[in-house]
């Protein structure tokens, strides 16, 4: 197709603001990898929450949620919707852990929380394994995502969309490269501002139009099951419906995946671009403020749009070959948008494409470089070099992810294996805050295992989702229990050090107790350790608790109240509404007495 001149002008004036910001925030990236990669630690709450969230909405989210809807309907979502959990924990048991450790990356933890020699091969393995196999993989698979729509957007065939990728990525890598943190965080807000207004916009004219007659023709044109909000526990079907799924796989979902289950931005206890934003944050309630919201705005703010695109494309486009269910949201981008929204509506996808390609990038550097080259290279490289680096870093790493990208056929083939290749890791990385006994040890068996675990149950058992996954978190937890026991602690004054500085709640009496055999791991510190004592404040975690449990339900309740009043169910609507009420007062009652608020 062929956009008009309006439509042109349009991209071309967000490309500019795009780079325009980059060039603005310049000054502020340039002293300091702190300032790069943390944007000097003093983002207010709502500029990293907004961040975060825009960085989750990239080209590849619309299209997913529309297979997602095509195939079981709205019941689909829950595939994504049961993460909701492991955000929360991240909110309210690690949101101010992270901001209190003050470390620049994620991977930097590792020597602070760990020692000894397998401590910093750990710290180096994964910087090289997270912040560049591990991203490129992310980076490809939302490449994919913006070449099947540009696709069938401009009918350009599919060997060459990957140059207009490229072209996306480069201004991308040129804004992140030369802004750092602080000019990705305010491309974010445009970003999504531009994203949201422009699904929206779709989802309305889409909606409304003659082919679907708005909620009502909608409701009259498609099967009652694909308004269910909740999947049904029972045997699968090979025809489309609502999701129905085995009790296995409901207990994965519901009960294990989202603590178990490594995932980029559903990391348990946080991790990648989510912790990066969490330390950039100005001060501790700022972290847990900005993590709040990018949990509720994640799941009730953004899906709605797609959900109604989604549907209205079973109805516009019912002949749609298996796999192709995706391309119901592009084609009706293209049949329904007049000139001028034909530019915005691609602008929108581009903004989703770009805010997560920029903090992909930016955070990726910062593990090769804070990582790998400080730590293990040049430990005494000035600021002035490593901030350098770091941009230099970003380009390369932009390089390597476009190769990538010529090398991945399916984006569900990438979620599969990064699910289950991280399976039963996702302990380890809760415990380590709330637990003294668990050492590097522990992390690296958990890392490794899962690989392991899942050649077995893929080449070897012959096993797929939910049984694989059953295997492969029962292995991985069975060996890192085994490995934490069989090894040392990790050295006393490392582990004091930590508790000092962090102040965790959990298990930390150990730490104390005369009768803790450390083996060659009793390293003193400057002052008698005998000093130093478990806190004797009142344990919060019980008060955290409720925060959590009361946080899931008004946001699930939220969400299903929008999707009712939309849908005009307006008893069920009511209903959902009240419950959100409710969860919120105990949400804000439990918040002061952690002194949260």
């Amino acid at each position: 197709m062929t956009l008009e001149t309006l439509d042109w002008l349009i991209i071309g004036l967000f490309l500019a603001i795009s780079l325009g910001i980059g060039i603005y925030f310049k000054n502020r990236a340039q002293n300091s990898i702190a300032d790069f990669f943390l944007g000097g630690r003093n983002f207010p709450w709502y500029l990293a929450g907004i961040s975060m969230v825009a960085t989750t909405f990239a080209a590849d989210t619309p299209l997913a949620v529309t297979e997602l809807v095509a195939k079981n309907g709205i019941s689909g979502n829950w595939l994504w919707w049961s993460f909701l959990f492991g955000g929360m924990l991240t909110t309210f048991f690690f949101a101010k852990l992270w901001r209190r450790a003050d470390i620049l990356t994620e991977i930097e933890l590792i020597e602070l929380r760990y020692s000894g020699i397998e401590a910093a091969i750990l710290r180096g393995c994964k910087s090289i394994y997270l912040g560049l196999f591990m991203n490129v993989l992310i980076i490809g698979w939302v490449n994919v995502a913006l070449n099947s729509l540009l696709v069938v957007f401009f009918d350009i065939p599919a060997d060459q969309a990957i140059w207009y990728t490229a072209g996306a990525m480069v201004i991308a890598a040129a804004y992140s490269s030369l802004s750092g943190l602080w000019g990705v965080a305010v491309t974010d807000v445009v970003q999504f501002t531009i994203a949201m207004i422009g699904t929206v916009t779709l989802a309305v004219i889409v909606v409304n139009s003659e082919q679907i007659g708005g909620i009502d023709g909608m409701k009259e044109q498609l099967p009652s099951w694909a308004f269910d909000f909740f999947p049904k526990i029972g045997s699968g079907t090979d025809t489309a419906s609502a999701l129905t799924i085995s009790i296995g796989a409901f207990l994965a979902y519901s009960t294990v995946q989202w603590w178990s289950s490594w995932y980029p931005g559903a990391e348990p206890g946080g991790g990648g671009y989510i912790a990066q934003r969490m330390m950039a944050a100005k001060d501790e309630k700022s972290s847990i403020y900005a993590t709040l919201f990018f949990q509720v705005a994640h799941y009730c703010i953004r899906p709605w749009p797609w959900i109604l695109v989604g549907m209205a494309s079973l109805i516009l486009y019912p002949d749609l070959a298996p796999g192709d269910e995706k391309l119901g949201y592009v084609m009706a981008m293209k049949d329904f948008l007049p000139t001028g929204l034909k530019g915005l509506l691609l602008v929108a996808f581009l903004a989703a494409y770009m805010s997560t390609i920029s903090t992909q990038l930016n955070w990726g550097a910062g593990y090769l470089v804070n990582d790998f080259y400080k730590r293990f290279i040049s430990p005494d490289a000035p600021e002035k070099r490593l901030v350098a680096a770091s941009r230099i870093t970003t380009i390369i790493i932009m390089a390597v992810a476009l190769i990538a990208t010529t090398f991945i056929e399916t984006i569900s083939g990438v979620w599969t294996f990064i699910i289950e290749a991280g399976a039963g890791l996702g302990l380890v990385l809760i415990l380590r805050w709330y637990w003294w006994r668990i050492n590097a040890w522990s992390e690296i068996a958990a890392t490794i295992t899962p690989f392991i675990g899942y050649g077995l149950s893929k080449y070897v058992f012959g096993w797929v989702f939910p049984n694989s996954f059953f295997f492969i978190v029962g292995t991985t937890t069975l060996v890192w229990i085994i490995v934490t026991y069989a090894t040392k602690p990790t050295a006393k004054s490392t582990l004091i050090n930590f508790y000092k500085k962090v102040q965790p709640d959990g298990n930390w009496k150990g730490l104390f107790n005369p009768n803790t055999n450390w083996g060659n791991n009793i390293n003193t510190l400057d002052e008698p350790t005998e000093e130093i004592t478990v806190k004797e404040e009142k344990s919060q975690i019980s008060n955290l608790v409720v925060c959590w449990l009361s946080a899931v339900v008004f946001t699930y309740s939220t969400l299903f109240f929008t999707g009712k009043f939309i849908f005009k169910e307006w008893t069920e609507a009511g209903i959902w509404f009240g419950v959100a009420i409710f969860a919120f007062i105990i949400l804000r009652l439990f918040m002061k007495k952690t002194k949260i608020l």
